[in-house]
């Protein structure tokens, strides 16, 4: 488990107190993008007048995807600790690597909750943030998140959870939680929904039980206590890639041409966090975002 730290409620301070938890990407020029539409759509018909294949026998192993199936996270959290760490310094938060905490019975994205269970009695709020992101903009603050998020500031009247929603719902890889009564309850449901836990697959379960246990709660409660960022890109931006889901995105996005990105969570220049969800080699890509932000400073 991690470390037992000091009660800090005593202090007096005018902030409140944080933890955080832990291919170019420029935005894409719009010619890019009809040029890659095009050469999508020249795909799909190349694919769609291939004669048919005859049947084959079932093989008896097959090609897996890279990481033996699984999406490795090997190496990623050595590569982020010194920009995780250098942020909180720079800011005045804690960090804690929460590596500790992984109960082997369970996927290890499920011990998130042990961990912020742990720790949450001793901050005003904690920030969770997988392995799997970089903050790309040190230069902003968590109390300004939370004031773009829920619109004021005054924190202790806060809602007690603050997520982000990309096309497949609520996102637990990133999010905050101030300490209270409901949120302690919140964590402590979270882990006991042990129905939702998969082993052996890159979907663990804990983000479709936190879906599942946001959406049971009744219009009244989920107003009081969860707040949805306007934007998703306030502070879990994804990497965009030319893949036929992503594009697919684009297309049906109702937002204006100006915005589709923004509106899609895209990550582009000046946003806070780039978080790798979806991406299989996590390492490569966290190098290369990082050698750009040392490049570009």
């Amino acid at each position: 488990m991690p470390p037992r730290l000091p009660d800090r409620r005593s202090r007096s301070r005018p902030r409140p107190q944080f933890l955080l938890l832990p291919l170019l990407l420029h935005r894409r020029h719009y010619w890019f993008l009809l040029l890659t539409l095009a050469l999508l759509l020249l795909l799909l018909l190349v694919h769609a007048a291939a004669p048919p294949r005859s049947a084959a026998p079932t093989p008896s192993a097959a090609a897996a995807p890279r990481g033996g199936g699984r999406r490795s996270f090997e190496g990623v959290m050595e590569a982020v600790e010194g920009n995780k760490r250098g942020y909180a310094a720079r800011m005045g938060y804690d960090y804690v690597d929460a590596r500790g905490a992984v109960d082997p019975r369970r996927p290890p994205s499920w011990s998130k909750i042990l961990a912020v269970r742990s720790l949450l009695p001793s901050y005003d709020w904690v920030f969770w943030n997988d392995a799997d992101t970089v903050i790309t903009n040190p230069n902003i603050s968590l109390e300004s998140i939370l004031l773009s998020a829920i619109g004021h500031s005054d924190f202790d009247a806060s809602p007690d959870l603050v997520v982000t929603e990309d096309f497949g719902g609520i996102n637990a890889g990133v999010w905050l939680v101030r300490r209270s009564a409901w949120s302690e309850r919140f964590l402590e449901a979270w882990w006991n929904a042990t129905s939702f836990v998969r082993l052996g697959s890159t979907r663990s379960g804990d983000n479709a039980a936190m879906q599942h246990l946001i959406a049971a709660l009744s219009a009244e409660e989920s107003r009081a206590h969860v707040r949805v960022s306007p934007m998703q890109c306030l502070f879990n931006s994804y990497p965009w890639t030319p893949t036929p889901k992503s594009l697919y995105r684009l297309i049906v996005s109702p937002a204006p041409p100006g915005e589709i990105f923004v509106s899609t969570g895209a990550y582009s220049d000046g946003d806070f966090m780039v978080h790798l969800a979806g991406i299989d080699d996590k390492k490569r890509w966290t190098a290369k975002i990082l050698q750009e932000m040392m490049s570009t400073s």
